[in-house]
């Protein structure tokens, strides 16, 4: 059975570069109300410092009691305090390394008290932006040591790493599947496993079928899902479905296929878009291809086998029509 979540800020205020707001940020309960009334969604995702802190906790604890919403995952802010312009568990300054270690640590107590089982990391400005400024060995050596350190501290606890290829630096140094695996093998801890965001993968040029099996054949790493879309050259959060069609279908077939049991959240940036209608929507979409995948199975087993590209164009043009 298929468990639907959303992270609460997505029902907030959106910005960028250029405009400061698109929207008049609604208060912490009226975000989760709006989440909890978004059919099919059970669980929801926090950023941390944001939404949740060691002083509301307790509140926070009896709200999600109230709307009947779970927490799935606590996401550390890594990315959004200019203390880690230069990174945070890469940060060439020690005491920012352990800022961002110590306020993880903080994270994860908190996660610990909700019942929260995943600590989903997501360190956007850990990365280099110009050739010859960055030391890509200390750094990656940094980041695995820290990792390391949380995962060891925190056995209960599920570190799964999200990658993304660029943005907010125009390199990551989790930048795509393979890399992310290596450094969660390399801290030689079983609970440090990976996130996949659907939309950071088409902006790194994979296939997320083949993203997921590759966590599988390193050991059952892929511990959440983050699901949205864009027109694969950025990040551009969209409704599931809105651009790519065959590549959700295949993805969720291999989901299956690998025995994933975990979340799927909805990861989207509706800038001008109603905020809790769009995210349904991804919702709606991801529950119309997992019925193509549940009806057509056997078919799409075959499909593999024979590995005829025309008779698996066909086979999607009928899919799709019905």
């Amino acid at each position: 059975m298929r468990q639907y979540a959303a992270i609460l800020g997505n029902l907030g205020n959106t910005k960028d570069r250029f405009c400061a707001g698109y929207k008049d940020n609604p208060d912490t309960m009226t975000m989760l109300r709006q989440a909890a009334g978004i059919a099919n969604v059970t669980g929801i995702e926090l950023v941390g410092t944001w939404d949740i802190r060691p002083d509301n906790v307790k509140e926070m604890s009896r709200a999600l009691k109230d709307v009947g919403l779970q927490c799935v995952s606590i996401i550390p802010d890594l990315f959004a305090d200019k203390v880690y312009w230069k990174g945070s568990y890469s940060a060439p300054d020690a005491a920012v390394r352990r800022k961002s270690i110590d306020y993880t640590r903080q994270m994860c107590d908190i996660a610990g008290e909700l019942g929260c089982g995943i600590i989903n990391i997501w360190p956007g400005q850990d990365g280099y932006d110009y050739l010859l400024c960055a030391d890509y060995e200390a750094g990656r050596g940094w980041m695995c040591e820290a990792v390391a350190e949380l995962a060891m501290a925190y056995p209960d606890l599920k570190f799964a790493l999200e990658y993304k290829p660029m943005e907010p630096r125009t390199h990551s140094y989790l930048a795509r599947m393979a890399d992310t695996l290596l450094l969660a093998q390399e801290t030689g801890c079983e609970n440090v496993g990976v996130t996949i965001d659907t939309g950071h993968a088409f902006a790194a040029g994979e296939v997320v079928g083949e993203a997921i099996v590759l966590a599988k054949r390193a050991g059952n790493r892929l511990f959440h899902m983050h699901f949205n879309d864009n027109h694969g050259r950025w990040d551009d959060d969209m409704i599931v479905g809105t651009v790519h069609s065959s590549c959700y279908i295949e993805t969720l077939y291999w989901l299956d296929k690998t025995g994933y049991s975990g979340w799927l959240s909805m990861d989207q940036y509706p800038y001008r878009e109603d905020a809790a209608g769009a995210i349904g929507e991804s919702v709606a979409w991801l529950i119309q291809f997992d019925k193509i995948v549940r009806n057509h199975r056997a078919e799409i087993d075959q499909l593999i086998v024979a590995q005829d590209a025309v008779a698996t164009s066909r086979f999607l043009r009928s899919v799709l029509a019905q």
